[in-house]
């Protein structure tokens, strides 16, 4: 898939986590003015100026990359290395006052995700996953957990909308058969899965910002990650995701999903 991923890019995605999260800081629990984007999203200057002021570094360091970041789009996409951003990945937490969002800083290789960062600048939380390495929450590896029934497992969407849309009568039924469901977590949801207090994160809405860094990390981890087919995550893949600790729960979800 790729060679051993850089030392350097590794300590660069460090950077820029560092660099979204000094921005966004100030912001949280502050009035913050609250627009809305063509898709009704809201969006803040704390998701603008974290992700300018990741988007500068790189294109400081590194001018050959390309980026692609939820806020300010793409540039050199079809680079051979593609840094994929979302400054502040659960806006609708963020404007709440709830910590349950993370900024994502993720590093593609023709297209396929080899490195991922999500960063909980509030609470000083750091997921790190890096291809072919065990996934780290603040330096120390953590792992998923066995749970292979889908009547045992603990499940995480994006919010109760999920119910209510155009592929609701997935989530029901799944949701109807979990042991429990939670909302509204966005990234964080996976990172706790991949700590293993999480069983299953079904969504659907999604785009490469959204999931790009959730991949190495839900990996390394020892977890699996794909869309609602069953293939893998990358650059160019649809709006779905299924990610699960346990690979024979995912192919058990994998017959209600990919109907």
């Amino acid at each position: 898939m790729t060679d051993t991923v850089r030392p350097e890019f590794i300590d660069f995605a460090h950077r820029l986590a560092d660099a979204a999260g000094a921005v966004i800081r100030p912001y949280f629990r502050a009035a913050v003015a609250v627009d809305e984007k063509a898709d009704d999203s809201p969006v803040t200057i704390a998701d603008r100026d974290a992700e300018a002021a990741m988007r500068d570094l790189i294109a400081a360091t590194f001018p050959d990359h390309g980026i692609l970041g939820e806020e300010h789009g793409a540039e050199r996409r079809d680079a051979e290395f593609v840094w994929v951003l979302d400054p502040i990945d659960g806006t609708k937490s963020f404007i709440t006052g709830s910590p349950l969002f993370g900024t994502l800083v993720a590093l593609t290789q023709n297209g396929r995700p080899v490195l991922g960062v999500i960063d909980q600048p509030i609470t000083g939380e750091r997921w790190l996953g890096v291809a072919g390495q065990a996934t780290v929450l603040n330096g120390k590896p953590i792992g998923v957990r066995a749970c292979d029934e889908i009547g045992r497992a603990v499940m995480f969407c994006y919010g109760v909308e999920s119910f209510e849309g155009a592929r609701g009568a997935v989530f029901r039924e799944i949701g109807a058969r979990v042991k429990l469901k939670r909302f509204s977590a966005d990234c964080y949801a996976y990172g706790l899965l991949a700590a293993g207090f999480a069983d299953l994160v079904i969504e659907d809405g999604m785009s490469p910002w959204d999931y790009c860094a959730l991949t190495p990390v839900v990996e390394g981890a020892g977890g699996i990650i794909t869309d609602w087919q069953g293939a893998p995550l990358g650059l160019d893949s649809g709006d779905t995701v299924l990610a699960c600790g346990d690979r024979t729960l995912h192919e058990k979800l994998l017959r209600l999903t990919g109907r």
